[in-house]
């Protein structure tokens, strides 16, 4: 994986797991200096391998208890129609991922809102109020098996 050797993936590792860990608590998991932790994730940082510390919330216990998955057609693919759409999407708050696609759908939207009435409304005055938009079909979960933000290293 380009540069990163075994201890970068090790501290890449713990803090997917637990963003809050500190330098020592790292350094100690890891038998390592505090001082080469430190060194460690501020390259990292700066390398772009970390993108940003967050924290995962519950979106139940912040009443976003409706997801959707709505895939999204266009009327033409321009560059201009393509960019114009993300750049209008994406400063919706109920939009919490947009994903340019390949295959039947231009895009693919994660959407969060409390409930179908919310996203109904979302959908009527935002969504459906951009521009050149052919098709949207949406994909509501009903459960989650697995919802995970780490990635196998």
């Amino acid at each position: 994986m380009n540069d990163l050797d075994s201890i970068d993936l090790e501290i890449l590792k713990l803090l997917q797991k637990d963003a809050s860990l500190t330098n020592k608590e790292i350094a100690f998991q890891l038998r390592k200096s505090i001082a080469t932790v430190h060194e460690r994730i501020r390259r990292l940082n700066e390398k772009g391998v970390i993108k940003r510390i967050v924290a995962i919330l519950d979106r139940k216990k912040i009443n976003r208890k409706l997801i959707a998955f709505t895939h999204v057609l266009l009327n033409d693919h321009t560059v201009d129609t393509l960019n114009q759409f993300e750049l209008e999407v994406i400063k919706f708050p109920e939009v919490m991922e947009c994903l340019q696609m390949s295959g039947s759908f231009d895009f693919i939207l994660r959407i969060a809102t409390h409930d179908m009435d919310t996203y109904h409304d979302f959908y009527r005055n935002k969504l459906a109020a951009l521009p050149n938009i052919n098709t949207v079909q949406s994909f509501f979960v009903l459960s989650e098996a697995k919802s995970d933000t780490a990635y196998p290293l």
